[in-house]
C-alpha cells in the first residue's frame, strides 16, 4: 500500500504538470490553416468576437464531462482495493 505522503506528492506533481500545460501559450499548440486565418482576419470585430465565443461555448461540454468522469474515478479509486 502506498503511504499517504507519497499519494499527496504524486497528486501535487500531476497538478503542477497540468497547470504548466494550461499556462503555456495557446499559440504553441495552434495548427491553424492559412485559409481559416485569412477568413477570420478579414471579418469584422463583431464576427471575430462571435467566433471566439463560439469556440468557448463548444469547448465547455467536453471539459465538464471530462471533469465529472475524473471526479467520479477519483472518488471511487479505492473501492476495488477494499477487503470484504
Amino acid at each position: 500500500m502506498i503511504s499517504p505522503t507519497r499519494q499527496i506528492s504524486g497528486f501535487l506533481k500531476r497538478c503542477a504538470g497540468t497547470m504548466l500545460v494550461l499556462a503555456s501559450p495557446g499559440a504553441l499548440y495552434a495548427q491553424g490553416c492559412a485559409m481559416c486565418y485569412q477568413s477570420a482576419a478579414a471579418s469584422g470585430p463583431r464576427s471575430i468576437q462571435a467566433l471566439k465565443s463560439g469556440i468557448l461555448i463548444l469547448m465547455l461540454p467536453p471539459v465538464l464531462i471530462t471533469a465529472v468522469i475524473a471526479y467520479l474515478a477519483y472518488r471511487k479509486r479505492d473501492k476495488y482495493n477494499e477487503t470484504y
